[in-house]
């Protein structure tokens, strides 16, 4: 007679439910989280016997007319059969005991507690009590040996041991499950159990397999799986005859097997999917009582009933095929998910037995193996099937290895099995910062702004919202009457959605708390069959997406804007300032891998798409668990594997791995769950969680900051270490680049000092390099550093009298200073074509008066390799005629504050040096450099951002900018001239206005000492042009004592009108050596470094390098 599985029936409320049978198998006594134990006379008995236990109880057994459990007041209970009378209490325990047993004759019973100990007691006498110290973790289940030698136990550390009762030591322990901290966090509850009678073997439910251990040697005989049995096993039960060994798992699949075969003789399928906590044969027959988690009782008859092969094997294939299949295949490819409810069943490897998908995909292959073309050819199949099985009676379990379900002789009408790489389940959608949606009590956002958390139990459904900064609002309480399951939270409102039920369709709702008038709230009801399944906040908008592969942007205020389709179905959003992030299904992944798409968008004024839907790198095997922003609002990812990645503007838009949670793990099933990341200072906030994937709302967690470590190879050694951390900084102020281009406000010091640490980790660099013999190495290191740096790196390399890489660097040194040159007199070209359109137009109705950051330019990066060189289209040229002499360099200050590229202000604010080389390595230089300076390399510390303010200028500045016609005195000045007033102010940090620095400036000893001697020169050297001249000059003006070169120093600083105040200015006395002071001027005129420039004249390059390089 087949096997019949009966209808499922409701016992006690949703909670983990125990089941036994009575001593001669007349009833079925079930006890549950309602606290109740219910004796059933059979599973049609509509008016149970009710004994109410305890507030909960959690485990109950049954022998000899006694009745004993496991109740929430951490007492071990004992009542009688059936009347229910308390009969007092056998033990106690200082938390709760989770499993109850008897013994083989019902004289002694024992329990495991939360407290991590397990306790034998005699029934009749229980002041007699042994006690077994050991396990580290709370304790799951025992079993009796059914010789009353041993106990063997398995606990949440992951552990399952074998004790010796008479003298209460371990006899051995095996590290098989995965730890965790807490049986309600424990993947499998491991009821393990002894084969009755002899008691040779113990079977330990580990994974998807059992593993049977042999007595006394305690190796591991065999393991009985089953490719039914895609998540891990929960429970495992003897026959009373110990031949068959029945194991439930947590997706509802029950297996049993004939041990001595280890054959597979019977499968089936919880109708709703959810986990088998209890399975309990009858003493006599052969049925199976099994409970789930949400308190419901089954009951499978007619087990392994080998008379008629063919009708149990058709029987099952035919009850599996309606099962899995009867129109629900979208169900059954998207199951419940419990924990996390964001991650998938991604194959052996995963580690998270969740309760969620019931991918199949095996028995998925073989439904289309088995159904071709049309409906007629299944019946045809399961007709030939059975005739041949008739014939192989012997045979009809190989079906073991074949896909889940009774192996199918082949036959014309099926096709061959697919034996390729197995669909990854997709995915499903989650608010980033959020618990599963399941618990009573959960959090529905964390970020860097507040807490959201949902309370829904008994008593209440309310959510809770308190803010980290009090400042931006008071926290709130607000009724869920719609039941909201996501939720966002920003300084300027709380955005909250719910799915749509029978009645109400799926509901956006937000709290503009912000808003300066009344009405602070606006609720927004999505089209019919449409759900909202993600959402997001940024500056000034909200958006949601949808199942109908749409996202729907709208003001704060309530205002619909744009819509637009995703190419797949949404896993999470994130938003941030100007920046929407979507993260989406690009299609299906294979073999655990999941195949997740990114679009990042500006929702601006100019609104344009940064991301186009790019592949998202995630560890092999993993799935997205948060993504968000920094405080800065760089793009972040992190994936379950703990790895954080980071969007690296710097290297056209791609991904960085920058931090590795797991490291910081100290066991393998504790996980790290983000909050919130912050560039500056360099912070991964987040919660530290003891074996499981998420907190619990109660206690409060506490948060954890961790340190960002690139993957660089060799980071213990010296130079690896330092290539980090240089790398590091730099990918970590690439932000600035970001805020200066969208015209938002940062921190100019903290730029500056990035680069100070850049540049001094360089020069670590080169100094290791150069220890170590390898110069080539230096000079590509030189190429990294900024012009000032080089100097160093010429003079050290000189030091240690390594000529020909001193000479090399010395060639890279024009070549970047006359990059510098040509880039900002391009610029000046571009400064002198805008002033033609501003003419006749006030300059508050231009936008380009805005200060130059909020322009469109091209973002300045840290290093030179990564300069993109993009033609000027106003540039109209420097003629070669306006540098033919040390007087025709005509660069006038203009609006936007950029200057000659020679001449170094001494304004605090200076609004010269559109560059990253600040020079804080070598020398005091201004406190804070200039905001066009601060692109690139900056950290910003407000987590808000603000737009970003211009500049104050004085008015004659600002008059002088806007209005003046340019005129060449203004700023004539020859080369010289600019260097050593760059020399001589390169320690200033007193503000001027900016027409202060246009006076014109004293000239230097050598400019008198060259327009006295320019004539012998010539005379000397007809065919010299002018760059040769200077050049040739210099060499002749170093050849000459210091004392007649102080002379000139001196008759030069005689002759001019600005002595005193230059005087006053200076902080070194002009007496030093002129060495000094070209030094100095070297130094300082590279303080201006980066935009990648673009080809000035030939003859400036000659001149700058003869004045400035020809020493090296």
């Amino acid at each position: 007679m087949p096997s019949v599985q009966k209808p499922m029936r409701y016992g006690h409320t949703e909670g983990h439910t125990d089941v036994c049978f009575d001593d001669t198998g007349s009833c079925i006594v079930t006890c549950g989280s309602d606290g109740d134990v219910r004796i059933w006379e059979n599973l049609d008995d509509d008016d149970p016997k009710s004994i109410n236990v305890g507030e909960k109880a959690y485990s109950c057994a049954l022998k000899n007319g006694r009745l004993i459990t496991a109740v929430s007041n951490n007492t071990v209970q004992i009542h009688t059969f059936p009347e229910g009378a308390p009969d007092g209490i056998l033990t106690r325990f200082t938390t709760n005991a989770n499993h109850v047993i008897f013994n083989s004759d019902g004289t002694k019973i024992a329990a495991g507690s939360s407290d991590f100990m397990v306790k034998v007691v005699e029934v009749t006498d229980s002041s007699k009590q042994k006690t077994f110290r050991g396990h580290d973790a709370p304790v799951l289940s025992l079993s009796f040996d059914p010789r009353d030698v041993y106990l063997a136990s398995a606990s949440c550390d992951g552990s399952v041991r074998v004790w010796k009762i008479a003298d209460q030591t371990c006899t051995t322990s095996w590290p098989l499950l995965q730890k965790c901290n807490d049986v309600i966090n424990a993947k499998s509850v491991c009821r393990l159990g002894w084969q009755p009678g002899s008691g040779k073997l113990l079977a330990i439910p580990v994974d998807k397999v059992v593993k049977l251990y042999r007595r006394e040697t305690w190796d591991s005989e065999f393991d009985l799986s089953d490719t039914f049995i895609t998540q891990l096993l929960n429970v495992v039960a003897w026959s009373p005859c110990g031949q068959y060994l029945a194991g439930g798992s947590v997706d509802g699949s029950i297996v049993v097997w004939n041990v001595e075969t280890q054959e597979c003789i019977e499968r089936m399928k919880h109708e709703k999917k959810y986990t088998i906590c209890g399975l309990a044969w009858h003493p006599k027959y052969r049925q199976i009582a099994y409970t789930d988690t949400e308190g419901n009782l089954g009951l499978l008859e007619n087990i392994g009933d080998g008379n008629k092969p063919n009708d149990k094997v058709t029987s099952t294939v035919t009850k599996d095929y309606n099962d899995l299949f009867d129109g629900e295949d979208d169900d059954y490819l998207n199951g419940d998910m419990i924990e996390p409810q964001s991650s998938p069943k991604t194959g052996a490897n995963e580690d998270d037995g969740d309760d969620d998908d019931d991918l199949m995909p095996t028995s998925g292959h073989l439904r289309r193996a088995i159904v071709d073309d049309d409906d007629n050819s299944l019946d045809i199949g399961m007709i030939k099937a059975n005739s041949n099985l008739l014939e192989k009676e012997d045979e009809d379990d190989d079906d073991d290895q074949t896909g889940g379900f009774p192996a199918l002789p082949p036959s014309s009408t099926q096709q061959p099995f697919y034996d390729g790489p197995m669909p990854t389940p997709k995915q499903k959608p989650f608010q980033s910062g959020s618990t599963p949606a399941h618990l009573m009590h959960r959090f529905m956002v964390w970020n860097s702004v507040g807490i959201i958390r949902c309370y829904n139990d008994e008593q209440d459904n309310a959510i809770d919202i308190e803010f980290h900064d009090t400042s931006i609002h008071h926290a709130t309480h607000l009724p869920n009457s719609l039941n909201h399951t996501m939720a966002d939270l920003s300084t300027e409102a709380i955005l909250l959605a719910c799915e749509s039920t029978e009645e109400l369709a799926s509901k956006l709702h937000c709290i503009h708390f912000s808003s300066w008038d009344a009405n602070k709230e606006w609720t927004v009801d999505m089209p019919k069959d449409e759900d909202i399944e993600a959402i997001c906040l940024g500056q000034g908008w909200a958006a949601c997406a949808t199942s109908a592969l749409l996202v729907r942007v709208f003001t704060v205020g309530g205002v619909q804007r744009e819509i637009f389709s995703l190419p797949g179905p949404v896993v999470s959003m994130a938003g941030h300032g100007e920046q929407l992030m979507i993260i989406y299904h690009r299609g299906t992944g294979f073999d655990g891998d999941q195949c997740l798409g990114v679009q990042l968008m500006e929702l601006g004024k100019k609104k344009k798409q940064i991301l186009h839907g790019d592949p998202l790198s995630l560890t092999k095997k993993s799935y997205l668990v948060w993504v968000g922003f920094s405080a800065e609002g760089t793009p972040c990812y992190v994936d379950s594997e703990g790895i954080v990645r980071m969007l690296n503007r710097g290297l056209g838009n791609t991904w960085i791995p920058v931090c590795n949670t797991r490291e910081h793990c100290k066991g393998k099933s504790d996980h790290y769950w983000v909050v919130g990341i912050h560039e500056n200072p360099q912070q991964l906030r987040c919660i530290p969680c003891k074996g499981a994937r998420f907190p619990p709302t109660l206690p409060r967690p506490a948060v954890a900051i961790l340190s960002f470590k690139l993957p660089y190879c060799q980071v213990t050694t010296e130079k690896g270490q330092m290539e980090e951390q240089y790398w590091r900084s730099v990918v970590f102020h690439n932000h600035v680049d970001y805020l200066s281009k969208n015209g938002y406000e940062f921190d100019e010091n903290a730029k500056s000092q990035s680069v100070k640490e850049q540049q001094e980790l360089l020069m670590k660099l080169f100094a290791l390099s150069c220890k170590l013999e390898r110069e080539f190495r230096c000079v590509e290191l030189a190429d990294l550093m900024t012009h000032n740096v080089v100097n160093l790196a010429i003079k050290y390399a000189s030091r240690s009298r390594r000529l020909n890489l001193a000479q090399r660097l010395s060639e890279m040194a024009v070549e970047k200073a006359s990059e510098l040159a040509t880039a900002l007199a391009d610029e000046e070209e571009e400064e002198d074509f805008r002033k033609h359109l501003n003419a006749g137009y006030s300059n508050s109705a231009m936008e380009w008066s805005r200060p130059p950051e909020t322009d469109a330019y091209e973002e300045v990066e840290e290093t030179p390799e990564v300069h993109k060189q993009r033609p000027n289209p106003f540039s109209k040229g420097v003629t070669s005629a306006e540098v033919t002499t040390p007087k025709s360099v005509v660069i006038a200050s203009s609006s936007q504050g950029r200057v000659n590229p020679f001449k170094v202000s001494s304004n605090k604010k200076d609004p010269v040096l559109p560059s990253t080389n600040v020079l804080d390595t070598m020398s005091k230089y201004s406190k804070k450099t200039s905001l066009s300076s601060s692109r690139a390399v900056n950290k910003q510390n407000p987590p808000v951002i603000k737009p970003l303010i211009p500049k104050p200028k004085t008015k004659q500045a600002l008059a002088a900018s806007f209005f003046q016609a340019r005129t060449p005195n203004a700023s004539e000045k020859t080369v010289e001239e600019r260097e050593e007033k760059a020399g001589n102010e390169s320690h200033e940090v007193k503000v001027t206005a900016q027409e202060n620095t246009e006076n014109k400036r004293p000239k230097t000893g050598f400019q008198m000492w060259l327009e006295e001697n320019r004539a012998n020169i010539l005379t000397d050297n007809p065919d010299l042009n002018e760059a040769e001249v200077i050049k040739e000059g210099m060499s002749r003006f170093r050849m000459l004592s210091s004392e007649e070169r102080m002379v000139w120093t001196e008759k030069a600083k005689g002759g001019t009108v600005n002595d005193l105040t230059e005087d006053k200015k200076r902080k070194r006395p002009a007496t030093e050596e002129d060495e000094v002071k070209k030094n100095q001027e070297q130094k300082s005129e590279d303080s201006n470094l980066t935009k990648k420039p673009k080809p000035l004249d030939q003859s400036t390059n000659v001149r700058l390098s003869a004045f400035a390089f020809k020493q090296s």
